[in-house]
């Protein structure tokens, strides 16, 4: 059974800082890209950061400069630092792996990131 299971979020003042964390289980962890997607109320979903089983990463614009995203195969664990946080980074943060070489896509349930003073 396949489980993503996200960690870390939660209620941090503007210009702070969250590490959330995403453990994944029944999958070989080292064959998928991972991402990061967040859906603010009322919007639709929008891609954060993906890492590559190579280690290439991509970022929205928006984040670019202020959140890492990072993998631990050995631990089949992906991160994402989030640092200067604004109230408009405030959303539910999932996490979803994707196989690079056929069709498998999973996601987890996601943690709520609210930035607020």
């Amino acid at each position: 059974q396949v489980q993503l299971v996200e960690s870390g979020g939660g209620l941090v003042q503007p210009g702070g800082s969250l590490r959330l964390s995403c453990a994944a289980s029944g999958i070989t962890f080292r064959f998928y890209a991972m991402g990061w997607y967040r859906q603010a109320p009322e919007k639709q979903r929008e891609l954060v950061a993906i890492i590559t089983s190579s280690g290439s990463t991509n970022y929205a614009e928006s984040v670019k400069g202020r959140f890492t995203i990072s993998r631990d195969n050995a631990k089949n664990t992906v991160y994402l630092q989030m640092n200067s946080l604004k109230p408009e980074d405030t959303a539910v943060y999932s996490c979803n792996a994707r196989h690079e070489r056929i069709e498998l896509d999973y996601w987890g349930k996601g943690t709520l990131v609210t930035v607020s003073s």
